[in-house]
């Protein structure tokens, strides 16, 4: 299965949009470039947290993004 980038963004956010996938039993990869800066020693911009979810699932995942982006 191929994954595709949804969001990229602040972490905050991230996690917010990654529970609302989260409850609609949506499969999400949460890659925090930020966390893995803080370890390294590294700093890193503000749109370090990326979301993945599988391209079979985009069609349902869809309508919650944009309810999400409209509700920000």
């Amino acid at each position: 299965m191929a994954l595709v980038k949804i969001f990229s963004g602040s972490e905050i956010i991230a996690m917010a949009l990654d529970a609302k996938l989260q409850e609609k039993e949506i499969t999400t990869l949460v890659k925090n470039n930020l966390q893995s800066a803080r370890v390294a020693g590294f700093g890193n911009t503000d749109l370090a947290v990326e979301i993945f979810i599988n391209e079979a699932d985009r069609e349902k995942a869809d309508p919650i993004i944009d309810d999400f982006k409209m509700n920000l």
